[in-house]
Formats: C-alpha cells, structure tokens, sequence
C-alpha cells in the first residue's frame, strides 16, 4: 500500500505539501496541487483518516533561533518574519541561544518530533556538518550569519563589503590612526567585518597595527570598555568602526568619559542603524541593513522548502547602505549606496 512518503517522492514535493492537498488548505500552487493529485491517482494512494486526526502531520509553526534576545538588531528582522508567517496563516516561535552553540544543536531537535515545520535561524554557531544533515531532511534557513560553503538557503548582507566601506568613510575624512572593536572572532561575521577593515587600510596603504584591533561581544559595555584600553594607548586612535551600534555607542560614552568629544577628538561609524543609532546624540553614522526585508525573505523562502516549491540551493544577498549622520563630521546628512 502507497504511503504518504510515497506520494510526495513521486510529486517532488514534502509530505506536509501533500497533506495541505489533501485537507484542500494552506498556500499550495496549482500547479503543484495537479503534480500531487496526479501522484495519488497513479499511486492509489488512500489516507489514513485516523491516523491523520491523531497526529497532523504539520503545525502551522515556525521556530526562529536567535543568538542575544537583548540584542535589539534582531526586533526588525523578526518583525519582518512574522509579517509574512501570519500572511500564511503560520505562527512564530522564538528560542534564544544566548550565544550558546549547544542550545542550537538542542533545538534542531524539535524538526524530527514534528514539533514545528520548519526553522530560521538568525546565528550560525553549530557545526556546519550537523545543520547540513538537518538542513536536507527538513525545512532550514539561515538569515543575518551564514555557514561558509554550506548548502542551505541564506539571507544576508556582504559584511566585507559592508565594512570596507565604513572604514573607506573614516579615510576619506583624513583619518589614518582607524581602530576596530570587533564581534566574537567566532562569529563569521566578525571575521567579514574585521576583513572588510583590514582591505580598506591595504588598499589605502594605512599600517595595520594590531593593538587598535579589539575583540568585543557586541555588547554596549564591551565598546565601552574596549574604548577606554584604546584611549590609554601612548598613540590613540583619531576614529574608530565598532562591528556593531551597540558597541559604537558604548565606545562614544568612553570618549566623553574620558573629557573628549565624538567627533572632534574621536570619530566613530557602527553598523547595524538600530532604532538608537539616529536618536542618540551624537547621532551615529553607520551601515544600515535592511533589517526587515532580511526577516521577510527568510521567510519566504522558508515557506517555499516546506511548500516543496523551491530548489533548496539559494542565496540572497541584500543591499545594505551608509547612513552618514553627526558621529563623524564632514558630511552629516544623507546617505552613501
């Protein structure tokens, strides 16, 4: 007797495509929908009514795993997954990892219980080898982090990219002494960012020193901290690219406390422009992605592996800009592609 496994290796689609055919819900094309009908009729395929009441064999739910709950980056981007989620007709769970690799290997383990269609995952810290095996049996999307040559679907900005061109910013205002407080070298987009820095000094033939390099959390209190060790260097820096806005404003109320002014003494350039990042004072000049889009094409794509409508190799990279604001001087208004 055909089974419902079966029906969907024949159609090319998931079981759970399969399941919304039958129970005539849920966004299937039609095209789609004739390949599974199709399948059914060649198969013979006859549902198990009952065990179908017993157990669904989808939940309409999603998981998002995000690495910092408190990190205020992710609000916009999980905005932009629930505004498609709820469109379907899913809802979104949240797990955070608290920067934890072990808790995101713990909550891969709720796709073979069934427990939710598909998950998004917002950082990239668990062994590339494991998401990859999950990633092919089940519904995976990386956003915002990436694992580098990995086979699943990502959404994301080019940090290198991205970075070269803040630091670029700093050099064309004639700084040459630009230090960088960067995120977890564990972290691949600390190591982009940090690359990104290290281009753009080549490329303008500026030293490398590797005291004005140092490695924070992405946390307002590292910046903070991380600034002051810089300011103590018998040659401090004239300006300085933290990897994030929450670090760049930490690294500001370090120069203020130590009696200096942003940007007169010490320039700074973020990234991320969080909500804070124009409502602080001073408003803080950084690199702006497109924290909403990210989330709603992660979705999207999301929905279209448990749909069984889209091939599983895809990655999009999204544009991202310079918002030039007071954190600098020079220009202070107006915006950089």
């Amino acid at each position: 007797m055909a089974s419902i496994k079966d029906v969907a290796k024949r159609a090319n689609v998931s079981t759970a495509t399969v399941s919304r055919v039958l129970r005539n819900t849920g966004n299937v094309t039609e095209e789609t929908r004739q390949r599974v009908l199709e399948a059914i009729e060649a198969l013979n395929y006859q549902p198990n009514v009952l065990g179908r009441y017993l157990r669904r064999m989808e939940t309409e739910t999603v998981l998002v795993v995000v690495p910092d709950i408190m990190n205020p980056f992710f609000s916009k981007v999980l905005r932009g997954i629930e505004a498609v989620a709820l469109k379907h007709g899913y809802q979104v769970l949240l797990g955070d990892t608290q920067n934890d690799a072990r808790l995101e290997e713990q909550y891969l383990n709720v796709l073979p219980q069934r427990q939710v269609d598909g998950m998004i995952f917002l950082t990239a810290r668990i062994r590339k080898e494991l998401m990859e095996e999950m990633a092919r049996q089940f519904p995976i999307v990386l956003a915002c982090e990436y694992l580098e040559g990995a086979d699943i679907p990502t959404v994301s900005i080019d940090n290198i990219s991205s970075a070269r061109k803040a630091t670029e910013h700093l050099i064309r205002l004639g700084h040459c002494r630009i230090a960088h407080l960067s995120g977890p070298m564990n972290i691949i987009l600390s190591r982009d960012r940090l690359r990104g820095y290290q281009q753009a000094l080549a490329q303008h033939e500026l030293e490398a020193d590797a005291a004005l390099v140092q490695e924070g959390d992405f946390t307002y209190e590292s910046g903070y901290n991380l600034t002051l060790k810089l300011l103590a260097l018998e040659k401090p820096p004239t300006a300085i690219f933290a990897a994030n806005d929450e670090m760049a404003i930490g690294a500001i109320k370090a120069v203020r406390h130590r009696g200096g002014r942003v940007p007169d003494d010490v320039a700074v350039v973020g990234f991320d422009d969080i909500q804070m990042a124009s409502i602080f004072e001073p408003s803080l000049t950084t690199i702006a992605q497109p924290m909403f889009e990210i989330g709603q094409k992660a979705m999207e794509l999301l929905l279209a592996l448990i749909e069984g409508t889209s091939a599983r190799r895809r990655q999009l990279v999204l544009p991202d800009r310079l918002v030039i604001r007071d954190s600098c001087g020079g220009e202070r208004s107006g915006q950089r592609g």
